[in-house]
């Protein structure tokens, strides 16, 4: 094993680090509860609560938008979907696309 000066460990660990924390902002978070939970979430309270390995999920207003699966009252989000609002009043915010109900995330 080659022995590495300590700056190039933490260089390292450093650039192994940040790719995560994009990842990390696209994880599944607890959804206010509207009827039964989506697969992969668990009833808690008033609140469905994502398992460790829960897709992404939004509120479902009429159709899924493209990339996700309807799971009862939710869209699930496949893998690649894009980051999904539910569209509020007429216009998406600035760096947003409109799709039915719901806003997409500009790449």
């Amino acid at each position: 094993m080659i022995a590495l000066p300590f700056y190039l460990h933490f260089l390292i660990l450093l650039f192994c680090i940040i790719p995560l924390s994009s990842y990390a902002d696209s994880l599944a978070q607890p959804l206010p509860k509207s009827g039964f939970c989506p697969s992969g979430y668990l009833s808690s309270g008033d609140y469905c609560v994502p398992r460790h390995d829960a897709p992404p999920a939004i509120e479902k207003q009429g159709f899924c938008p493209s990339g996700y699966i309807s799971s009862g009252n939710y869209c699930l989000a496949r893998d690649q979907a894009p980051t999904t609002i539910l569209k509020t009043g007429r216009f998406c915010p600035s760096g947003w696309l409109s799709s039915g109900n719901y806003c997409i995330k500009r790449d």
